[in-house]
């Protein structure tokens, strides 16, 4: 009887994940880009299958439960915090963040810089642009980017624990493939620009935009990071 139990329990685990969409999205990748799954409300369990699996890069949204998750599962996890972060928070990811996507002000890259210095860290961050139809996504628009990258040239040298890597960006949430297309097109544009500005302190690299709705069509746009949770993990559960 126990045997049986145990093996139905073993059963609904392999359950946790579709490992049938995850390689298919990674074979669809092709090395084009980088997969961050995004976990944010899934289980740890969930997570370690995805793990076993050879998967190393996992993102979340939000601070506690990033915390929570990073202590119960192997060290060598690479956690990406895409959500939007709040400068009073930094310091509690900061020994072990592999990437912050979602930086929307000099303020909070002047935060992640001073948390990482006390953690004798260098922390790569990508710059947040709101191309969105939509008021309620976060981000800099085209004239604060440059305001940031090019006002402040001077103070982000000074950041020298932290890499300014890239960009990010979120589409609409609609059905217009054609207007997705063009947001992501904006972005890459942006992207390309500033890749060759002089005032960064690193070289851009990262180029994240699409997820489970618009990845395909941000690869076809040219992004090199995809964040995609639903497709893998189901749809999220909330309490």
């Amino acid at each position: 009887m126990l045997k049986r139990c145990t093996t139905h329990k073993i059963n609904m685990f392999f359950m946790l994940i579709s490992q049938a969409k995850y390689f298919e999205i990674v074979q669809q990748l092709n090395d084009k880009a980088v997969l961050v799954a995004v976990s944010k409300t899934k289980p740890v369990e969930a997570i370690k299958e995805l793990y076993d699996l050879g998967h190393r890069d996992f993102g979340e949204n939000y601070v506690q439960e990033l915390v929570e998750k990073q202590e119960k599962l192997p060290n060598d996890i690479r956690w990406h915090f895409i959500g939007h972060l709040q400068s009073n928070k930094v310091k509690y990811i900061a020994p072990f963040v592999h990437l912050v996507h979602g930086i929307d002000s000099f303020k909070l890259l002047k935060e992640v810089n001073k948390e990482a210095k006390k953690n004798n860290r260098t922390i790569d961050v990508l710059l947040q642009v709101h191309i969105a139809s939509e008021e309620t996504k976060f981000g800099l628009d085209d004239n604060e980017l440059q305001e940031l990258v090019h006002t402040n040239s001077d103070k982000l040298h000074e950041l020298t624990n932290i890499k300014i890597k890239g960009l990010m960006g979120m589409a609409s949430f609609i059905d217009d493939k054609e207007k997705i297309r063009r947001e992501f097109r904006h972005l890459k544009i942006l992207f390309d620009t500033y890749a060759k500005s002089a005032t960064l302190n690193s070289k851009f690299e990262i180029l994240s935009m699409g997820m489970s709705n618009d990845y395909s069509i941000a690869i076809e746009e040219g992004s090199t990071m995809v964040r995609i949770g639903s497709l893998i993990f189901g749809e999220r559960q909330y309490s």
